[in-house]
């Protein structure tokens, strides 16, 4: 959240509307409940309802946010106690308590936005007994003041004046402040943040101070302003969450777009710790800010060169400023310049001579070296010199120059020496944000006063809704009325929706698909921005009727209806927009988080995730036009949670260096870091017909990696092609996480559902969630594409693993090859005892018997042996666990023995490009392939076929036999102790092999000879 414009008072409002199944705590059944809501040394309360385990209190609670700039890093305490004093006449014992909630700050909505949530009641200790759960709206807004309010500190003697009361205080329980005065206003008197926006240049008052309006500033004097008021100067910001004023590298990405809704750019903003950047290697820079030049000889598009050692770049064309001088507001980032190097700046003329205008020169010796968190260099007029008698030199220019790393916040935005100059856009670090994405859920209930023709078939009418490039169509319908005149489906039908909504339109369209062409009988237009929002499955959405609109001819169909009048029947539709659902756009194996739409359902965050990409060797000559290209221009992109990062583009090198850090909020420790490497190829294109080629990615899995520990290690960079797999260089990365919950709150979330719980209790389908699925990743990719510069498709369809539900032989067999391993701890143990059985080491065998024989006459030591083994298996297993996260594994993928023609067949693709010969070959080895599945099938259902044929009198002399021999097992065991039984059953079975017949045993023979349904097969 932002500052509040002047002024204004920001205020958290809590609305206390119910709570159901509460615990009783009176001792006769009920309880008699009253809420508390502290924030920020703020208390309030409820009033109490008596005896009800399911109260009503739809009651308003307002407190005052001191400080909006960190509201975010907050806490929301709402405890829930039962009124002892309603009906006890002494009202000395004390408040049973009940549960509480704690809302985190970035959880809360601005007005307007607020939804009504059901949070479970929390228990205070680990014998607490509570159960229930409470609806809240929590929301904040900012309050205009009145003209007799006045900034706390202004009067030592005025106080703020107290919120009404919501209760008396004959009510208030002894152990909770009443909401009076001295109870609510006198805790902790809450301070009212007031800032006061004044005229450029920017100048920001404190709270508790009086500042003088600033004098206008001459335009002739120099524009330096003061370190700590450049640190207050911010891009512009949105009302709903809190934007950082940090542009450097790993800092926050740009919010949403909200309609209508506009802040001042000149705001106080809190700035957060700068980055340490203690993974990366630092990498020095020469800055260099051309801001703008005066006095200069009129001249066509004046530009700037720069030069320093063996570095020469130029700035783009200079803008008019207004007072007859050229603007450019650039920066430069040059690497590696020797100490006893010059730096020439030097301003020219356009058109093919480049008509010197002056310059001036930097001893770098004396250049200063910023180091963090000194505030920015302010820039400096110097006169420019050199030039012929015939064109003498006239006029400044205003630069900066120092010396600083990569975590400089103008590293990002600086036109780097590493990247070419063909293309800057396309060649500079970003930070990119997805789009936020809801899933829109239409359920299609009737439609009434259609225009249907006779039909002498039963009517076969259609909803066909199309959203962008989505479109579904409901069933036949469910109820058709005998004249046709109410058509019911009550059908659900799945969309993603992104934001703003506002750019979004729903069409609808009736078909009548009773006749061989579907005829149009009528359409509408819903704006996807009327749809309610809904958080979970209780809250009740009301259905709307749509008017349809004269038919329109639609993807060749005809139109329905007769000519004249507007009113072609009408549909019956429930719109929402499901903010309790989490919008898959990544694999759900490799997903990256788990978190619904709806920001007031996100839980804290567990602990904070730092990556640094370091650099990287070996890598290979890409790219399609090799004229153009002598080596590889890489850049990597990393992918976790909502937040893409892409580093710049080091040009012509072979073994880049990056250094850069970022760090992500971790919300569930079980998700995947994704980081790619690619070559750029686009700074090329100017038309952008051109692909940036993928060199290879490595996945982190963030539950693997040990809290607050550095991994760094080199990680191949593998391809698979078709001309098999090939390793394309390593990159060097440095992964940090670090854990700030505590153990038992990390260790509980093991426990909890990975999805939010609108997918356990309104489950979308398999099928239904891959089309969904698509549909997001195409969303995001055209959104990023939009960017600037632009990450294009093909490298978001390549992080998002596009291509994990396609065919191929090579992930089948890896497959297989997995299913074997899990499996072979069980095939050991099999191995394992049939070398007892078998007496191969007689000692270990007759300690087997020793230890069968305690756990028989000891059953109760069974359970506690296993989970003493399992435990013990634990911790020798430690010894050999990985240092590291590992990358792509090569033997796992069977990429290192796939066939060729296998790979031909996996980067074939659908429809099939191959001639039909080779399809047909294809198709026939496929046959085989699953002749082989059939007969292992067929094995397995006939063995299930064997043991129903035991009682079902398919073969009656078996079936005979089998039930005297259960009649005789049940004889045996009513006379025998079982312990006897089961020692004389575990040392028959471990007899010596002098004792055993080389034949099947009796009991297998029998088993086999028992009939299955294969032979009534055709």
């Amino acid at each position: 959240m932002t500052s509040p414009p002047a002024h204004t008072v920001s205020k958290l409002a809590v609305e206390v509307i119910d709570a159901r199944d509460l615990l009783p705590k009176d001792g006769h059944g009920t309880s008699s409940p009253f809420v508390v809501v502290e924030f920020d040394g703020q208390r309030k309360r409820t009033h109490t309802v008596a005896r009800d385990l399911n109260p009503q209190w739809n009651e308003r609670l307002e407190l005052v946010v001191a400080n909006p700039a960190s509201m975010v890093a907050q806490e929301l305490d709402v405890e829930v106690y039962n009124d002892k004093r309603m009906g006890s006449p002494s009202g000395a014992r004390k408040n049973h308590f009940l549960g509480r909630v704690r809302i985190c700050g970035s959880q809360f909505a601005r007005r307007g936005e607020e939804a009504l949530i059901y949070y479970p009641l929390e228990r205070r200790s680990l014998l607490s007994w509570i159960r229930g759960e409470i609806g809240l709206k929590v929301y904040y807004y900012d309050e205009p003041l009145s003209d007799e309010t006045k900034p706390v500190g202004s009067d030592p003697n005025h106080a703020p004046a107290p919120p009404p009361s919501t209760e008396e205080p004959k009510d208030v329980p002894p152990d909770v402040p009443a909401p009076t005065e001295a109870a609510i206003d006198t805790q902790s008197p809450p301070l009212v943040s007031v800032v006061v926006v004044e005229k450029t240049p920017v100048q920001t008052a404190h709270v508790n101070a009086n500042v003088e309006p600033p004098p206008s500033p001459d335009p002739t004097t120099v524009e330096a302003y003061p370190p700590e008021v450049r640190k207050m100067q911010t891009p512009a910001c949105t009302e709903r969450d809190r934007v950082f004023s940090r542009r450097f590298i790993g800092g926050a990405y740009g919010p949403r777009v909200l309609s209508g809704r506009f802040v001042d750019c000149n705001e106080l903003v809190d700035r957060p710790p700068l980055a340490t950047y203690d993974l990366v290697e630092p990498m020095q820079y020469l800055f260099v800010r051309v801001v703008k030049a005066r006095g200069l000889r009129p001249c066509e598009s004046p530009h700037v060169k720069i030069q320093a050692g063996p570095h020469t770049r130029r700035s783009l064309p200079g803008r008019d400023g207004g007072a007859g001088g050229p603007e450019w507001n650039q920066v430069f980032a040059l690497s590696q310049c020797k100490p006893d190097s010059r730096l020439e700046i030097s301003v020219r003329g356009g058109g093919p001579d480049e008509t010197f205008l002056g310059g001036v020169c930097f001893d770098l010796t004396d250049v200063p070296v910023r180091d963090q968190p000194d505030g920015p260099l302010a820039p400096q007029w110097y006169r420019l010199e050199g030039g012929r008698d015939d064109a003498p030199v006239t006029g400044d220019i205003m630069v900066a120059v120092w010396i600083g790393t990569q975590a400089d916040e103008s590293f990002p935005e600086a036109w780097n020496s590493d990247a070419t100059y063909v293309s800057y856009t396309y060649t500079r670090s970003k930070v990119y944000q997805s789009p936020k994405m809801w899933y829109l859920r239409a359920t299609v209930i009737e439609a009434q006063d259609l225009r249907l023709a006779a039909a002498t078939r039963p009517y076969d009418v259609r909803v066909k809704i199309q959203l962008g490039i989505q479109a579904l169509c409901t069933r036949r319908p469910t109820a058709v009325s005998s004249s046709a005149s109410s058509i019911s489906w009550m059908e659900d039908l799945m969309f993603v929706a992104s934001e703003p909504f506002s750019n979004h339109e729903m069409i609808v369209h009736v078909e009548d698909r009773s006749t061989k062409e579907p005829v149009v009988l009528g359409h509408a237009v819903v704006p996807v921005a009327s749809a309610e929002q809904r958080l979970d499955e209780r809250q009740a959405v009301a259905s709307r009727w749509f008017s349809l609109e004269e038919a329109a001819a639609f993807d060749g169909c005809r139109c329905g209806g007769g000519p004249g009048g507007g009113y072609y029947g009408r549909l019956n539709l429930r719109l929402c927009l499901e903010g309790g659902y989490h919008v898959m756009d990544e694999a759900a194996h490799v997903c990256s988080d788990f978190r619904p739409t709806a920001k007031q359902l996100w839980k804290p965050a567990v602990g904070v995730l730092e990556l640094g990409i370091l650099g990287a060797r070996g890598l290979p000559i890409k790219g399609g036009i090799e004229a153009a290209k002598s080596s590889t221009n890489a850049y990597c992109v990393a992918k976790y949670g909502k937040k893409w990062v892409r580093t710049r583009t080091v040009a012509d090198s072979f073994d880049p260096r990056w250094n850069e850090q970022y760090t992500w909020q971790v919300y569930d420790p079980c998700t995947v870091l994704t980081v790619g490497l690619f070559d750029n190829c686009r700074m090329f294109d100017a038309a952008g017909d051109w692909q940036d080629c993928r060199i290879g990615k490595v996945r982190i899995r963030v539950s693997t990696l040990e809290s607050n520990r550095v991994y760094t290690t080199w990680y191949p960079m593998l391809q698979l092609q078709p001309s098999g797999v090939m390793k394309m260089g390593e990159v060097q990365l440095a992964v940090r996480f670090a854990c700030s919950a505590p153990f038992p709150d990390t260790w509980a979330m093991y426990a909890q559902p990975m999805l939010p719980r609108m997918h356990y209790l309104r489950p979308i389908a398999v099928w239904k969630q891959e089309v969904l699925r698509a549909w997001a990743i195409r969303m995001v990719a055209e959104w990023l594409e939009r960017s600037e510069p632009p990450l294009g498709q093909e490298v978001v369809h390549y992080m998002l693993d596009v291509d994990t539900q396609s065919w191929s032989i090579r992930r089948s067999r890896a497959n297989w090859f997995r299913v074997l391993c899990v499996l072979a701890w069980a095939f050991g143990l099999a191995r394992w005892v049939d070398d007892i059985r078998r007496w191969r080491n007689p000692t270990t065998t007759v300690l087997v018997h020793v230890l069968y024989l305690v756990l028989v006459w000891y059953p109760e030591l069974v359970v506690p042996t296993a989970s003493l083994y399992l435990s013990l298996i634990g911790i020798w297993y430690c010894r050999f666990r990985p240092r590291v996260p590992a990358g792509m594994d090569m033997g796992l993928s069977q990429a290192n023995m796939v066939a060729a023609d296998d790979l031909d067949e996996e980067f074939d693709p659908v429809p099939s490009a191959k001639p039909a010969e080779v399809v047909r070959a294809r198709y026939d080895r496929l046959r085989k392939m699953a002749a082989q599945a059939q007969r292992l099938l067929g094995d397995f259902a006939a063995q299930g076929e064997r043991v129903q044929a035991l009682v079902s009198w398919r073969d009656p002399r078996a079936t005979r036999l089998f039930i005297v021999a259960c009649l005789v097992v049940a004889l045996v065991l009513y006379v025998v102790p079982h312990k006897m039984v089961a020692v004389g059953l575990g040392f028959y079975f471990l007899r010596h092999p002098m004792f055993r017949d080389p034949m099947p045993p009796a009991s297998l023979n029998f088993f086999r000879r028992l009939p299955s349904l294969t032979d009534r097969m055709l």
